[in-house]
């Protein structure tokens, strides 16, 4: 079965998931979808560095997003993607206070470069390079309550795919190198003390693996997802904050599906749930979500 091109991709922020850039579709030719996603996350259990413990200063902590998104297809094989989410946190009990509000402007440039049918299975290759950057001046420097990190994102990934038939499943590894940050104080401490308000963020890697059925109409996937920390970050000190820097590792399963309206095909549906099953530093969080989108035809609208 040749590969489905007509498709909503979504590029979504860490620890978010959904049908995103990182699975074995493209956009056609011409062909713009635009939509937005809604996400609800929670978790009343956290890492603390390896240890798994509650804290009843902080109760249940609740992350809402809505983001806006867009797939732009350039040609058959190259695609622009972008994502601006707006995102609220919230914290059930203690003192701190809930933020919200714009987080970053995510663009992504995703490249098809093979694409090879050998019998009933097609065989894909794809190249991504992505970048982010903060929309607003959220504090970075407020953890687990705030918005994003504050810190400017490329990310390298590469991405293989095959699909017999309706049967489908795809593997990728990206490098994500994280640019250092500044925060409203002059000195902080990780493993020694900084005399300094610039923070070095660590690096990241992310290897993810999906499969399941792929139609026209219907997609429907498992999703396994692991972001690991690289050198640099250091863990929660105990009964202490996070910090930006520390080192959060989250090993997610998931499933995502998407629907598309026999009668209106521009029209579809995306929905989906993941939780973190182990993690370093982060919340053992789980989440829900779902979107509409609709795909125009610009070429068909020149004509």
């Amino acid at each position: 079965m040749k590969k489905i091109y007509i498709s909503c991709l979504l590029f979504l922020p860490l620890f978010m998931s959904a049908q995103t850039d990182i699975d074995g579709i493209m956009m056609s030719k011409n062909n713009f979808c635009v939509g937005a996603v809604y996400q609800h996350s929670s978790w009343d259990e956290y890492w603390e560095g390896s240890f798994k413990r509650t804290n009843l200063n902080l109760g249940t902590v609740t992350t809402q997003s809505v983001a806006v998104m867009g797939n732009y297809g350039v040609s058959d094989k190259l695609n622009v993607i972008f994502s601006a989410p707006y995102v609220e946190t919230n914290a059930s009990a203690g003192t701190m206070k809930g933020q919200k509000g714009v987080q970053d402007l995510s663009l992504t440039l995703k490249y098809m470069p093979i694409e090879k049918t050998i019998g009933k299975a097609t065989y894909s290759v794809y190249a991504l390079g992505s970048f982010s950057a903060p929309l607003s001046n959220y504090p970075a420097d407020y953890l687990p309550l705030s918005l994003g990190s504050q810190s400017k994102t490329a990310v390298l990934r590469i991405m293989g795919d095959y699909q017999r038939e309706n049967f489908f499943s795809t593997i990728s590894g990206a490098y994500i190198k994280r640019a250092n940050i500044t925060i409203d104080r002059n000195s902080y401490l990780t493993d020694e003390v900084h005399y300094t308000n610039e923070v070095d963020m660590p690096d990241a890697v992310s290897v993810n693996f999906r499969a399941g059925y792929r139609s026209n109409r219907l997609i429907a996937e498992f999703v396994i997802d692991n972001w690991v920390t690289q050198a640099g970050g250091f863990d929660i000190t105990k009964n202490n904050m996070p910090f930006p820097s520390n080192t959060m590792n989250a090993l997610k399963y998931g499933v995502n599906a998407k629907y598309t309206f026999k009668k209106i095909p521009e029209l579809s549906l995306v929905g989906g749930y993941n939780y973190v099953v182990e993690g370093r530093n982060v919340g053992k969080s789980d989440a829900i979500y779902g979107g509409i989108f609709y795909v125009i035809n610009f070429k068909k609208a020149t004509n």
